[in-house]
């Protein structure tokens, strides 16, 4: 079969590759469609790589190519002889991780036992981790990992489901946390009044979305970013903009908030001259959700102020959230099931759609630095 496989930093090359084998309970998927996340970017500019060995050593590309995506929509072309909740035909949106509970490994961990799945002792990732991702004509997984996809949704919104997914447990753990000020609920004084989303990418939009949809947050909510389309779709959804390539964020807070500062912020960035300005645009025990990655560049001094503030700070990754009674991951399906009903925008993000693996290279390369671009999918 044909897939994009990175070679080496920077190298993305279209090979033939072994089409893989399904096992008693897994599934073989032709691949619809596959997202671009900026973890796969990352990979490909050679600023992350998560394929280890068994002592936890990184594998270098030149030596364990990978083939990226982990946003993955999929057709099912065979089961294996063991699945008996999908046959073929199924259109399928794929949780790319490999749990306790999706590979029926028993005792389950502690952490997949308290439906923490992303966080597995055992856990590997298809498209991140080593494991072979969507950017390929096949993919094999459990069939467990797959959700079914109605026939309301097309290809490019499903492919939406796992980033939704991870916007959907950062989300819940946000509001579970105790904190001084609560987005919803509690006294006028412990609430959160102004929220802070910095970073307008398809993460932070979708933020604006689910707090303003599907939590109710009806206080005023702020999004910062250089990107005028991305501030304009930010808009769309409900938030009031900063424009960061002119303007002082912070200086733009607190005239907006009358000097407060805001008691939510969320960095979607993962920026690093992002995190050197918290201090300046957090309230005092406000709440700090660190969402992006990266950072690249911060001096861990600026720490120090953040630590003054004495936030709740939370750090989420992935979509964990429990299990469904047939194993499946209950995150994705209520992810799956908000774009599904209109309630969250997915496809809207959607700024460039590619036709097929020829693509891959054009996608990863100059396109992703257009003016215009907010996310990218792969149509196979």
């Amino acid at each position: 079969m044909r897939a994009a496989v990175l070679v080496d930093v920077g190298r993305m090359e279209l090979r033939e590759v072994a089409r893989p084998i399904p096992g008693p309970r897994d599934v073989l998927l032709h691949v619809r469609a596959v997202g671009l996340c900026g973890t796969d970017l990352h990979i490909f500019a050679g600023q992350a790589n998560y394929s280890r060995d068994e002592r936890g050593a990184t594998i270098p590309l030149a030596v364990r190519p990978q083939i990226l995506g982990h946003e993955i929509v999929g057709i099912v072309e065979a089961v294996g002889a063991d699945v008996r909740d999908l046959t073929a035909g199924d259109r399928v949106v794929v949780d790319q991780g490999r749990s306790c509970v999706s590979e029926a490994r028993t005792p389950r961990c502690e952490y997949c036992a308290t439906g923490d799945s992303h966080q597995c002792e055992h856990y590997t990732e298809h498209g991140i981790t080593g494991l072979q991702g969507g950017l390929a004509e096949c993919l094999v997984i459990p069939a467990v990992n797959a959700i079914r996809v109605s026939d309301d949704v097309d290809d490019v919104g499903a492919a939406l489901t796992e980033p939704l997914g991870c916007v959907v447990h950062a989300t819940d753990t946000l509001l579970r946390t105790p904190a001084r000020y609560t987005v919803c609920g509690g006294a006028p004084s412990q609430r959160v009044r102004t929220a802070l989303v910095c970073g307008a990418g398809p993460a932070g939009l979708l933020f604006v979305q689910y707090l303003r949809n599907v939590v109710g947050f009806d206080g005023m909510l702020l999004v910062s970013d250089p990107n005028a389309r991305k501030r304009a779709l930010a808009e769309r959804f409900g938030a009031e903009t900063i424009d960061s390539s002119c303007v002082d964020v912070a200086a733009a807070v607190r005239e907006r908030t009358a000097g407060r500062r805001v008691e939510l912020l969320v960095d979607a960035s993962g920026a690093g001259a992002v995190f050197a300005a918290i201090p300046s645009l957090l309230r005092k025990q406000g709440t700090l959700l660190l969402y992006g990655h990266g950072h690249a560049g911060t001096d861990l001094s600026v720490l120090n102020g953040v630590q003054f503030l004495e936030p709740a700070l939370i750090s989420t990754v992935g979509a964990s959230g429990g299990f469904a009674p047939d194993g499946r991951p209950t995150t994705y399906a209520r992810a799956l099931d908000l774009i599904a009903r209109g309630t969250i925008e997915a496809a809207s993000l959607v700024t460039h759609r590619y036709a097929s693996l020829d693509d891959v290279p054009r996608a990863f390369g100059a396109d992703h630095g257009a003016p215009d671009y907010v996310k990218g999918v792969i149509v196979i």
